[in-house]
């Protein structure tokens, strides 16, 4: 008899033990899966944002920090402003290459092109731009005309109709690529076309967007090459009063905060979770190969040697733990899949579901760990058993 047609004989020949271990890989793996996902998605997601945003500093007015962050993560209704002239004070800062304006408008609910509950609207000045617009000339070639718009991924023309922005129709040009975060579902636009929107729906909208005259909601910065960005930071700072002006590595720091606590807490408990697995698999194949010991007597008696049962029974263990490692870990997939906006809604996380040559590599690690994870656990009680004298094992 093979070593592998053994170790199937014996998972179909206690099926209740098999379940049990079967069940605790699924789970654990699945969970750990999830979590890998959600930890990694959440890094990934706050990278290509802070990227996306491709600021150095962004200023913006004193204690709205928080709100800013919100607005650009979540696409949480914001109401920042702050005199335009601020713009210009701060680019003339030693260090600072550009400042360019930008426009927090409103955040839609329910909007018909915007496959989420809330879509975030976002002005900025083509002139002196440093992140949609050579996005833009560099894919369709031009920057935005009057009534026309870039999108995030979940912004998109319904079939048949028309985008309506406080009753003016705009045109959705592209889509760019998905962050994870509220940029997603954010539509941008000129300045020009925002202050058009705003004319317009004070005669077509129930209710009007809008705009203080000569002001902006923040000043997104790219310094010099070569200048300090920590000296920059505080020379703005000094320099225009009723401003705060938050670097890079700062960005959505509060959030991050609050998303490592979180994650790290879930991390606590996945690390328990797979301690646990270990001590249920092992306790499981203590007490099942405590009532085979005169089976495994009997097969040492017909000539199997230590090594063979010792490998029989870890090649058990690790089938159980491949069976229920190739159930749990696309299980756990297709649902963090299906339901990552309420688990983002539930943790107040955000993340961004990894790509496909990532998926395979989390697939394989996760069968990889699942398998060494249940063979280890089984290894004490299996070495101990392969370990007895066969005239012993039958006697006992």
């Amino acid at each position: 008899m093979t070593l592998t047609r053994l170790a199937l004989n014996n998972i179909s020949a206690s099926a209740f033990r098999s379940w049990v271990i079967f069940l605790c890989v699924l789970v654990v793996a699945g969970f750990s899966l999830t979590i890998t996902v959600i930890t990694r998605g959440a890094e990934s997601s706050l990278e290509l944002a802070s990227r996306r945003l491709g600021a150095d500093i962004i200023v913006v007015p004193q204690g709205t920090e928080a709100a800013m962050e919100g607005a650009l993560l979540m696409g949480l209704p914001t109401r920042i402003w702050m005199p335009r002239d601020i713009v210009t004070q701060v680019a003339a800062i030693p260090g600072v290459e550009v400042a360019s304006p930008q426009m927090y408008l409103s955040t839609l609910s329910g909007a018909s092109c915007c496959s989420v509950d809330e879509m975030f609207l976002l002005a900025y000045e083509p002139e002196t731009d440093f992140t949609i617009q050579p996005w833009l000339i560099s894919t369709i070639g031009r920057g935005l005309n009057l009534g026309e718009v870039v999108g995030g991924t979940y912004v998109f023309t319904p079939e048949g109709e028309n985008i309506f922005i406080y009753g003016y129709i705009v045109t959705l040009i592209a889509n760019l690529e998905p962050t994870g975060s509220g940029l997603d579902q954010s539509m941008f636009m000129t300045f020009d076309s925002a202050y058009d929107v705003a004319r317009i729906s004070y005669s077509r909208a129930e209710e009007p967007l809008e705009i203080p005259p000569d002001s902006v909601s923040a000043a997104m910065v790219r310094l010099s090459p070569g200048a300090d960005l920590d000296q920059v930071a505080d020379a703005i700072t000094r320099a225009v009063p009723g401003v705060t002006a938050v670097k890079s590595p700062d960005l959505f720091l509060s959030y991050r905060q609050q998303t490592g606590s979180l994650l790290r807490g879930i991390t606590l408990v996945m690390a328990l979770t797979w301690v646990m697995a270990i001590v249920a698999v092992g306790l499981v194949f203590s007490i099942a190969l405590n009532e085979r010991r005169r089976e495994i007597g009997m097969l040492r008696a017909l000539g199997a040697t230590r090594s063979f049962v010792l490998r029989s029974l870890l090649a058990e263990a690790g089938a159980l733990g491949l069976l229920g490692a190739l159930v749990g870990i696309p299980v756990a997939l297709l649902g963090t899949f299906l339901f990552r906006n309420l688990l983002m809604s539930s943790l107040e996380v955000l993340f961004l579901f990894p790509s496909v040559t990532s998926i395979l590599v989390l697939f394989i690690v996760g069968l990889v760990l699942a398998v060494a994870t249940v063979t280890l656990a089984a290894f004490i009680p299996a070495y101990r058993v392969s370990r007895l004298d066969p005239a012993t094992a039958m006697r006992d």
